[in-house]
């Protein structure tokens, strides 16, 4: 029993881990001849509490697995801030280059149960234009005020052509801060640079829209200052006009559909105080505010699903709101069409046609997620060698694993529940 309660607290509270066959098996060589010397240590799956190598899922959603989806969380907050202050390999001089924080909308595919904002996104306390007035978690918000007349077809599609858009938008943008700058975009990247990150973000109604930090930098990137002429301002300007940038989508039964960012586009200046009710807009509330959104999907909006569909027919087992089936069902029946098979709406029906990356960043802005979770296992694999006593550079490993399912057994699942969550896994991420 303790040998099993360890190996589970190794997996830091991850709920759905990935369990492996196999065996590890360490090898002191004889650097003379080259061959194969003693066992320094040998690990069987078999032998193990669990029966088998249990690795964390690293699922980004927290309705799929809580603990992951935090480290996830983490390290987005992470790869936004290093882009807006410094670190992880970015220089810190990035904090006095013109920023600013901006949210792109989607359009409208008919009126839905809301609660109307004033200045600021306050809440007015005023009623829904069905004569409500909606409490924060009431389900009927972004629904539609009449589903018979509301666009399905429209709203599926632009999720489907919301990652294709803000690619021509970011484009478009690097053009219009060299026109303003009166430069040609040859002679542009020989200034500045336009840098950004982003996440996405399901609305109410289901529809995608999309949170980012944009920055202007030097000619090469944070490493350089950015031109005198480059300010906070201009870099506003340019989003607004970049903003009504569009992409046609596909003609269906005799109607032509085209795509841009909805009226309700919202860029603020890194350094006002206008964020979120009057709090400060500073490096950390900005990324505190996209990380949140990097581990949310459909199903926390709508309340759809966290995983693809195999038939059409297990929408009548789900419970879900009659919205999110609509939507799906409409997914699938475009997904059925020669014409928009390169769409993938089948596969991606559980997340309303949207199949885009949730985080991405332009490659300039700074560090990576990958990187991240790199510098992490090799801390890992440096504590592990250090409580070993082992020289890498003088062992042999030799490693085969093979799948062997997804989960905990329910003695395994009860036993975890009874683990206290490791020291930093709860509250604000930690700026290490």
């Amino acid at each position: 029993m303790p040998s099993l309660l360890r190996q589970l607290a190794g997996l830091g509270g991850c709920t759905h881990p990935i369990r492996l066959d196999g065996h590890r098996t360490e090898y002191d060589p004889n650097t003379r001849t080259g061959e194969i010397g003693n066992v320094l240590h040998h690990l069987d799956s078999s032998s193990l509490p669990a029966g088998h190598l249990l690795v964390r899922c690293n699922n980004r959603r927290t309705i799929r697995c809580a603990a992951c989806a935090e480290v996830y969380r983490r390290d987005t907050f992470h790869l936004i801030t290093s882009g807006l202050r410094g670190g992880k390999g970015v220089p810190e001089r990035v904090a006095a280059h013109p920023r600013v924080f901006a949210t792109f909308t989607a359009p409208s595919f008919g009126p839905v149960h809301n609660r109307p904002t004033g200045a600021a996104g306050s809440v007015r306390r005023c009623r829904c234009r069905c004569g409500t007035l909606h409490d924060q978690d009431d389900p009927a918000l972004g629904t539609p005020l009449d589903p018979d007349t509301y666009d399905y077809e429209a709203a599926v599609l632009w999720n489907a052509h919301a990652g294709p858009l803000w690619r021509r938008f970011s484009t478009y943008l690097r053009r219009e801060v060299a026109k303003r700058a009166g430069l040609t975009q040859r002679a542009f990247r020989e200034y500045a640079r336009v840098s950004f990150a982003k996440v996405a973000e399901y609305q109410k109604r289901g529809a995608v829209h999309f949170h980012a930090v944009i920055r202007i930098d030097g000619p090469k990137g944070g490493d350089t200052p950015p031109p005198a002429w480059a300010t906070a301002d201009l870099l506003t300007d340019a989003i607004q006009a970049t903003a009504a940038a569009r992409v046609d989508g596909p003609v269906i039964d005799g109607r032509a559909h085209a795509f841009a960012f909805g009226r309700q586009l919202d860029v603020r200046i890194i350094r006002s105080a206008d964020f979120d009710g009057g709090q400060e807009l500073t490096e950390r509330a900005v990324a505190a505010y996209i990380a949140k959104y990097a581990t949310k999907g459909a199903e926390t909006a709508t309340g759809a699903l966290d995983r693809p569909l195999k038939f059409l027919a297990e929408l009548a087992q789900l419970d879900i709101t009659d919205h999110a089936r609509r939507l799906i069902r409409t997914a699938w029946t475009l997904g059925a069409r020669k014409d928009l098979e390169h769409l993938r709406l089948r596969a991606w029906a559980h997340m309303l046609g949207f199949r885009g990356h949730f985080s991405t960043k332009s490659r300039r802005y700074s560090t990576t997620l990958g990187a991240l979770r790199h510098a992490r296992a090799e801390w890992r694999r440096a504590q592990a060698l250090e409580a070993a006593e082992t020289d890498p550079d003088t062992t042999l490993v030799l490693t085969h694993w093979i799948y062997a399912g997804t989960g905990l057994t329910d003695a395994e699942a009860w036993l975890a529940e009874t683990i206290d969550p490791a020291p930093g896994t709860e509250g604000e991420p930690t700026h290490g």
